[in-house]
């Protein structure tokens, strides 16, 4: 089934409301139509057809590097699968299951104290996250409440403001920087990547907790994603300037509430730099879908594997 006439209508409409509402500043969605015809339209088609197969709900997981899209995209494909192919999609985020502050001052006492700052695998409620993809895959399908997480107080929501699923989903869309991240090798941890390594990581405590966090938890919750997709950036730098761009839109939509400024971002950055520049280079071997982003942050092109 191919979106046509009214329903194609709209959902165009409804495609090109949500990019106006989202365009910031000088910073305009650019080719709309063309992103629509050769990249949403051809991915939610695939996805329909997968879905048709068994007609169970089915996990995509989206990944890529900070500022890449990935929140924009999920939005676009929510509207285009339930406008389009009349399919009941939900998106989350791994952002929305990390930890809650208190829980990552403890990390930070007992572990290394790099695990106050949020981001890395080890920094998320792993049992929590199981719990709600089990939950929505199953056959014996119950209500679920998903987290959500305020970046600007560094905490989770309270229970009352998470998103509530009370019907078994078509599709969920779990989208997040590291969603489907491989371990590294015991080697590659070896050298520091970055400043913030050097510094503050001399003795590996944090980059292996992480790595060991891969091979346990998160191995186990990224088994129970049925297909990836993958936006590959050019290149790491890129993701910093990107992710300058997000605080932007960040601090007009959060007004009163705290952001980062330029400085503070670079440091932030820092800690997803080893396992984002990791994905660059390995996650095209297990994406089933990899779609490449130009420098001026449209879609290139699109691979389906």
């Amino acid at each position: 089934m191919t979106p046509k006439n009214k329903i194609y209508k709209r959902l165009t409409k409804k495609y090109f409301k949500f990019l106006n509402s989202q365009e910031v500043l000088s910073e305009p969605f650019r080719d709309k139509v063309g992103q629509l015809k050769n990249f949403y339209l051809p991915l939610s088609q695939k996805i329909f057809e997968f879905y048709s197969k068994e007609k169970k709900t089915k996990i995509i997981g989206l990944t890529g590097g900070q500022g890449s899209g990935k929140s924009t995209i999920s939005k676009i494909l929510k509207i285009i699968l339930k406008e389009g192919f009349d399919l009941n999609t939900i998106v989350f985020s791994i952002d929305d299951f990390y930890k809650t502050l208190r829980e990552r001052e403890k990390m930070s006492d007992e572990i290394s104290p790099l695990f106050l700052t949020r981001g890395v695998p080890g920094t998320h409620d792993t049992d929590l996250l199981y719990k709600c993809l089990k939950i929505l895959k199953s056959s014996k399908f119950k209500k679920v409440s998903i987290p959500k997480f305020d970046k600007s107080t560094d905490d989770r929501l309270s229970r009352r403001k998470w998103q509530k699923v009370k019907k078994q989903p078509d599709i969920v869309i779990f989208e997040g920087w590291c969603v489907g991240v491989t371990p590294q090798k015991k080697k590659d941890l070896l050298v520091p990547i970055n400043e913030l390594e050097k510094v503050k990581d001399k003795n590996r405590i944090w980059r292996e907790k992480v790595n060991k966090e891969l091979n346990n938890k998160y191995k186990k919750i990224f088994k129970l994603v049925d297909k990836f997709i993958f936006l590959k950036v050019p290149s790491f730098k890129h993701v910093q300037k990107w992710r300058l761009l997000q605080e932007k839109k960040l601090r007009i939509t959060s007004r009163g509430k705290k952001t980062m400024n330029n400085e503070q971002i670079k440091n932030f950055i820092m800690f997803y730099e080893r396992l984002t520049k990791h994905m660059l280079k390995n996650f095209n071997k297990i994406a089933d879908t990899l779609i490449e982003i130009d420098d001026k942050h449209r879609l290139k092109t699109i691979k389906f594997y």
